[in-house]
């Protein structure tokens, strides 16, 4: 990881850790699409948080995104550093930091731009809340012997 620009690379509580929880760092283009198509194959939706670890926004919000993580598991949560990754991250054209995309079958489904915790943790539970319905069992009417009038 990197420090804050001007801070010593030994003072370790200028680093961030992007992943912690149940978050992946991707580390390569190759490690995203590794990513993408396990969560396609699984059914899961990708939640990714585009970060920077000199992003005070970022650095605030990286432990609740970790949280969120684990309390929703049905769910697929990528991180990418901006700074490591600056090729890809500009093809998703990131104009600020952290920007969370939420993604289905690898197509963007919904955004959030900025370290809003209740409108990401809103979004978050709303993809969850499809990823378990369109998981669920399907419907079927119960059998019965009788018919009511």
């Amino acid at each position: 990881m990197r420090s804050l620009p001007g801070q010593q690379h030994g003072d370790d509580e200028d680093k961030i850790d992007f992943g912690g929880g149940n978050v992946h760092v991707v580390k390569s283009k190759d490690d995203w699409d590794e990513k993408v198509a396990e969560a396609n194959k699984d059914g899961k939706i990708v939640v990714v948080n585009f970060s920077a670890s000199w992003c005070g926004p970022c650095r605030v919000i990286s432990p609740f995104y970790a949280e969120m993580s684990q309390t929703y598991p049905q769910l697929m949560f990528l991180a990418v550093d901006v700074d490591e990754l600056m090729d890809f991250s500009s093809s998703w054209d990131i104009r600020a930091t952290p920007t969370f995309f939420f993604l289905k079958n690898g197509q963007q489904v919904d955004k959030l731009v900025g370290a809003n915790k209740p409108e990401l943790e809103k979004k978050v539970a709303a993809v969850a809340g499809a990823a378990l319905t369109h998981r669920a069992i399907p419907f079927r009417p119960r059998q019965t012997d009788h018919h009511e009038p």
